[in-house]
């Protein structure tokens, strides 16, 4: 027991002799042999611990990168997903605008002024109906009987409307009647619809006079009904495709292929009085909207 109590005396003040030493050591410190055996002893000892504690020092950088590196790859994707959409769109777009451009046409050629809409619904073909449902409706100054139109030429009329939508009969029903002229003659008549759309969409007009015989290529436009109700007169319809006669009553009918493509319809003009209340712009007949 003594002489354990010796010996860790002897440690003790062996360390404060060199901690001295070493406290004031220059150059020629006797302590510097003994920190050059200790430095190559524990040297690579030292660094070999340094090289295994590197990758753990690096974890929390790791993780670090990895969340900027998330948020990055988010980022690129949001973008990329919003070019996509531009580029998938723009067509849309430009054929929109190219619509809009046609009503504004349409209102200065024909000096009336439409409540813009787009069509929002097609009726069920169940219904033995062709008809479309428009987003503007009581509130934009729409009602029923008046007709519905694009920049191509007739596409229907209003048949019933709500304060936001309505809906309109198109001019290829079979339950659709069209009062028609003749450009070219000035002959008179009325324009049943098929009930087709498509490339098959096809009108059937019979002139007043059964004498008259419409030419191949003749336009067709609408005669026009007592207030513009349900349709407004000068309405551009279709050409004459064909025309046949029948031997049994001298009577001829022609065959109108339509200018408007139904299967395509998007922005649309109802035809409304100048002094209309709307909730919405106005195409007017200079061809500005308010």
């Amino acid at each position: 027991m003594t002489g354990t109590r010796s010996l860790l005396i002897a440690l003790v003040l062996a360390s404060v002799t060199a901690m001295t030493l070493d406290l004031h050591h220059d150059s020629g410190s006797p302590l510097d042999p003994v920190r050059s055996v200790l430095g190559e002893a524990l040297g690579p000892a030292e660094a070999a611990a340094a090289a295994a504690a590197r990758p753990f020092d690096a974890v929390p950088d790791w993780f670090d990168s990895r969340s900027d590196l998330r948020e990055d790859v988010a980022r690129l994707t949001a973008e990329n997903a919003d070019l996509r959409q531009q580029v998938e769109t723009s067509g849309v777009d430009r054929n929109r605008l190219a619509e809009y451009d046609g009503l504004a046409t349409a209102a200065r050629t024909s000096g009336r002024t439409l409540v813009p809409a787009r069509v929002i619904a097609i009726g069920p073909a169940q219904s033995f109906t062709r008809t479309v449902t428009i987003d503007a409706g009581r509130d934009a100054g729409v009602r029923p009987d008046q007709t519905v139109l694009n920049g191509d030429g007739l596409v229907g009329r209003v048949l019933r409307v709500t304060a936001t939508s309505a809906t309109v009969l198109l001019a290829l029903d079979s339950r659709s009647v069209v009062g028609a002229r003749v450009g070219s003659s000035m002959e008179v008549g009325f324009l049943s619809g098929r009930g087709v759309v498509g490339d098959d969409g096809r009108f059937d007009l019979e002139l007043v006079d059964d004498t008259a015989a419409p030419a191949k290529g003749d336009v067709v436009v609408t005669w026009g009904s007592r207030g513009g109700a349900p349709y407004a007169s000068g309405v551009p319809i279709g050409t004459v495709t064909q025309v046949f006669a029948s031997l049994r009553d001298s009577s001829r009918r022609a065959v109108v292929e339509p200018y408007v493509d139904f299967t395509a319809l998007d922005v649309v003009g109802v035809v409304v009085p100048s002094s209309t209340d709307s909730d919405r712009s106005l195409v007017r007949a200079d061809g500005s909207m308010r």
